[in-house]
Order: C-alpha cells, then structure tokens, then sequence
C-alpha cells in the first residue's frame, strides 16, 4: 500500500512540474509548499523565492483589472482554506518585470485521510502564453516575424495585419481601428539608468499590451519606444475605451529595477479605418493624434473624433 502511494505521489509531482498550468500551494498556516515551472514562466518568479514565504506576504501580487491589489483577506486561495469551497477566479497577477498576466485561476481545499482541510491549491492558467510558447517553437517564423527583444510582432508583422484588416473593411465592411503609441520620456530611461533598463521598459511596454488585448487583435513593435495596435470589429467609443485600458494599466503598475520602483505612462493616437483610407493614411493620422497627446501634456490618449 505504502509503495502504491509514494508512486502516486511521485506521478502527481511529475505531472505538477510539467504540465504549462500554474500550481501555487499552500498548508493549512498558508505557507507555500508547492510553486511549479509552469508558475515560474507564467510569473517570473523562481520557486526558490515562492517556497516557505507566506501567501499575502511574499511576491505574488494578485489584482484587479483597475489595478488595485486584492487584500490578503480576499485572496482566493485563502478564502478557499477558510471555508472548504472551490472557486473560480479571474484575476491579474503581477510579473517578475512589473507587467501584469491576465488568468483564469481554480482554486480547490486540499484535505488529509481524515477529510480535514489541510491546504488550499490554485492551478492559474494564461492562455496568451500558450500562444507565445507556440510561437517561441517557431524559430524561423520568429526570426522573421517577431522583435526579437520584445518578443511580440515586429514592424513588418504588424504592418501585415493592418493590410489584411484593411482589404477586409473594404470587401466585407468590418471596421477596425489602430492605436499608436509612444512611450512617454524613454531617452531619460537610458541616459538615467542605462540601456538594460532601457530595455526592459520595452519589454514591460510590450507584454503589458499583448497580456491585455483581446485574442483576436494585435499589437507590435513599430521602432525605437513606438507600438501599433490593430483592434479589430471595433467602433471609436470602443477604440477611446481600450486604448484608455492600456494607458492605466501602464501608469498604474511598477518595474522593479536594482531596487528602485520606475513608473512608465504611454501616450496614444487612436484612429478608425475609413473607406477611402490606404495604409500610409491610416499611420499618418494615427501618429498625428499620438503627437497631440504628446504636446497636450503626454499620458493620455487622443482619439480623431
């Protein structure tokens, strides 16, 4: 029996550690026991700074979509170790590089022989992720498609969706819009901190854009510190509104750098597609608006209606 049980549990370890989920486990004081490799590439956070730390007093920052931080009293895998009851969650959670991942997290009480609560697990997944990995497997699409220290669609990809999105508004009618975006002050980045932190201000720019986007868009690197959005089957009430998403979860989260918290802000020029646009058009007007954010004071967003 008892040889039964310990090739159980070293299946279930093995499964736990391979599979691309997240696993985030915690004992009955919600001292964390279990932090897995799907955790650590979904986060960024290593297990050797997860395991043994308190949950709601260590680095994994649950929040909101307006960006407020889930209190320790709220945190479902709390919640779940309090009373007995599985749940159901969607949440952000805060990256190693300041960003935030948007996932779906389930939450289930861990019980002993006796049938005693004796933990919580919460198994977080990001679907965009599986799409990255995908497309990290496809070295040669990447070398071709994707900037390369971003890791989202470069210059060329982007302006090949923007392309197909235009022949489709004007052979079938489906309205789409772009954002360009510019982030605000980065030469001060570099000249300040240097080049790596230069760096990883794009970074945070790029995944905090795609984390937050719907499947079906895109976003890319145009060049330097700009990016373009393609928003597709949207209106420009709905356009104002993403782009007005994106530039508060930028402004509201931190990249932790050698121990400094370094705020970042974007500023947007948010146009929709019009019948007699061709592609060059469509930049034009949509870097013209994000100039106007820039000149009205920068970290805001400018919309052509």
């Amino acid at each position: 029996m008892k040889q039964a049980r310990d090739f159980e549990h070293k299946i279930y370890e093995a499964l736990a550690e391979n599979i691309f989920e997240g696993i985030y486990q915690i004992d009955s004081i919600g001292r964390v026991v279990g932090w897995n490799l799907g955790a650590e590439r979904i986060t960024g956070f290593r297990a050797d700074d997860i395991l043994g730390t308190f949950c709601g007093n260590n680095h994994i920052t649950h929040l909101l979509e307006n960006g407020t931080e889930i209190r320790e009293d709220d945190l479902p895998i709390l919640l779940t170790l309090k009373d007995g009851n599985s749940r159901e969650s969607m949440v952000f959670l805060k990256h190693a590089e300041g960003y935030r991942v948007s996932t779906l997290a389930r939450i289930i009480p861990t019980k002993d022989e006796r049938g005693n609560i004796n933990g919580a697990i919460e198994i977080f997944s990001d679907n965009k992720a599986v799409i990255a990995a995908y497309q990290r497997n496809r070295k040669v699409e990447q070398t071709v498609l994707f900037d390369a220290l971003t890791g989202i669609g470069n210059r060329s990809h982007i302006e090949g969706k923007i392309r197909f999105a235009l022949e489709d508004y004007k052979n079938g009618g489906v309205p789409f819009g772009i954002l360009f975006i510019d982030i605000d002050h980065f030469k001060n980045f570099n000249d300040t901190y240097g080049h790596l932190t230069g760096d990883k201000v794009l970074r945070f720019t790029a995944n905090s854009l795609r984390q937050n986007l719907r499947i079906t868009d895109s976003c890319g690197r145009w060049g330097g510190e700009e990016f373009l959005v393609l928003v597709l089957d949207i209106s420009m009430q709905g356009l104002g509104k993403v782009a007005e998403k994106l530039r508060r979860l930028i402004e509201g989260a931190e990249i932790e750098d050698d121990g400094r918290n370094l705020k970042v802000t974007i500023s947007i020029g948010a146009t929709i597609a019009k019948p007699d646009d061709m592609l060059q058009d469509l930049l034009k007007r949509a870097d013209g608006l994000m100039y106007q954010s820039k000149q009205a004071g920068r970290n805001r967003v400018t919309t052509d209606e």
